[in-house]
């Protein structure tokens, strides 16, 4: 009996060795490394779709994570700037810092777009590099999983083969999704908006919409009344069908253009878990193309 005990003891074991833990920044990234780690991964977020991602507190929960994680994932891009290079530092784990194999930045895969001609801070919450908010076009997203793949394998080599699997899959799964999802896109071509934040021009470039203002004077400034007053004036001469914001957004604003130029208030989940019926990748492409379709 101690020997059969032993024996589970250290497959147990082995078995945990064999996993890789995951710290991503966003929902996106945690959703992303689930499907293609599969049962090989243990992944831990440190926002939640209901969170700004500009500004999270470098908890003591969120360092012993970090602390303990063999792989790291964010969007980068200077999004998480304010706070994930203090818990880096804190976390002291030199597995995930950047420059290693387990230290992964989204926007590093892809073309950013917004790159700011000029770096002035009184311009609001710019981002050198260019808009980081690359998850909402799921184009972005394969580019994405070919390098969270790569890095997977570089840390855990024993199971690389495992992730090149599921990389497959989900590759052919999301391609077929995609195509989908582009014909969908088509009747929304040129759809005029209202944008409260500046974090859909990805979505904008990929469905071709049309933005007639953005809410915020400057990106991550508060919009005042005067603002938001001149914006009504311009739906008045360039009416618009929508105002967007994002799940976590200060709905005041919105709602309150919303309710004196006549158009709804659009809630778009804008990553995984956003809303009720957008709890993974594919659900929340699904989610997004419909409540934009219902406004056209």
């Amino acid at each position: 009996m101690k020997k059969l005990f032993m024996l589970i003891l250290t497959a147990f074991t082995l078995q945990a060795h064999a996993d890789i833990r995951i710290f991503a920044c966003e929902p996106e990234w945690a959703a992303l490394a689930t499907e293609l780690g599969g049962d090989k991964v243990q992944v831990k977020t440190a926002t939640t779709a209901l969170q700004d991602p500009h500004h999270v507190q470098a908890r003591p929960s969120l360092i012993s994570r970090l602390r303990r994680a063999d792989l790291l994932v964010c969007t980068g891009a200077d999004l998480e700037i304010g706070w994930l290079p203090l818990l880096l530092r804190r976390a002291g784990n030199a597995r995930v810092q950047p420059g290693k194999p387990g230290y992964v930045e989204a926007a590093s895969a892809v073309v950013l777009l917004d790159r700011p001609t000029r770096l002035d801070r009184s311009q609001g919450d710019v981002h050198p590099q260019g808009n980081p908010h690359i998850q909402t076009d799921p184009h972005n997203i394969i580019k994405v999983a070919r390098l969270l793949a790569q890095r997977m394998e570089a840390v855990d080599k024993e199971n690389a083969g495992y992730y090149r699997q599921r990389l497959d899959d989900f590759s052919q799964r999301w391609q077929k999704a995609l195509l989908r999802w582009d014909e969908q896109g088509k009747a929304l071509k040129g759809l005029p908006l209202v944008m409260q934040h500046n974090g859909w021009v990805y979505m904008e470039h990929w469905l071709g919409l049309k933005r007639v203002a953005t809410l915020e004077p400057k990106p991550g400034v508060p919009p005042s009344t005067s603002d938001l007053s001149r914006v009504l004036t311009l739906l008045k001469s360039q009416p618009a069908k929508a105002v967007i914001r994002a799940a976590y957004q200060d709905d005041r604003p919105s709602a309150w253009l919303g309710e004196h130029a006549g158009i709804p208030q659009l809630v778009l989940p804008f990553t995984v878990g956003g809303d009720e019926q957008s709890g993974d990748l594919f659900s929340l492409y699904d989610r997004t193309l419909s409540l934009l379709s219902g406004v056209k």
